[in-house]
C-alpha cells in the first residue's frame, strides 16, 4: 500500500513538471517577441519578400531614431482618430437625447431691432387686458 501511494506521488510529480514545461512553452510562443519572430520568419521564407525585409531591417538598425519617431507619428494619429470617433459617438448620442426633450418653436426667426421697441407679450396682455 505505501509502494502505490509512492509511485502516485511520484507520478504526480512527474506530470506536474510535465504541465509546468508545456505552459512554459507555451508562454514562449505567445510571447510578442516571439510572434514577432514567426511572422518575419514567414516573411524571409518568401523570395521576393526576403530582400525587401533584409533592407528595411537593416536601414531600421541603421536609423533608430528616425524609425521611432515615424512610429510615435503613426501612433499619435491613431489616438486621434480614435479619441475623435469617441468624441464624434458622444455627440451622437448627446443630441439624439436633446432631440427626446420637448422645445417651443414657432418657426419665426428672432431679430433684433434698435429701432424697434421690445416687445413684452406677456406684459402686452396684461396692460391690454386692464385698457378694456
Amino acid at each position: 500500500m505505501t509502494q502505490s501511494i509512492n509511485e502516485l506521488e511520484h507520478d504526480i510529480e512527474e506530470t506536474r513538471a510535465r504541465l509546468d514545461r508545456t505552459i512554459d512553452q507555451i508562454q514562449g510562443r505567445l510571447s510578442p517577441a516571439s510572434i514577432v519572430d514567426e511572422m518575419l520568419g514567414t516573411v524571409r521564407q518568401n523570395p521576393s519578400m526576403s530582400g525587401l525585409y533584409d533592407g528595411a531591417l537593416a536601414a531600421v538598425r541603421r536609423n533608430p531614431v528616425p524609425v521611432m519617431l515615424i512610429v510615435a507619428g503613426v501612433g499619435w494619429l491613431i489616438h486621434r482618430v480614435a479619441r475623435d470617433t469617441q468624441r464624434r459617438q458622444h455627440l451622437d448620442a448627446t443630441m439624439n437625447g436633446a432631440e427626446a426633450v420637448p422645445v417651443l418653436n414657432t418657426g419665426t426667426a428672432r431679430v433684433y431691432d434698435p429701432d424697434r421697441p421690445t416687445a413684452h407679450p406677456a406684459a402686452d396682455r396684461v396692460a391690454g387686458g386692464m385698457r378694456m
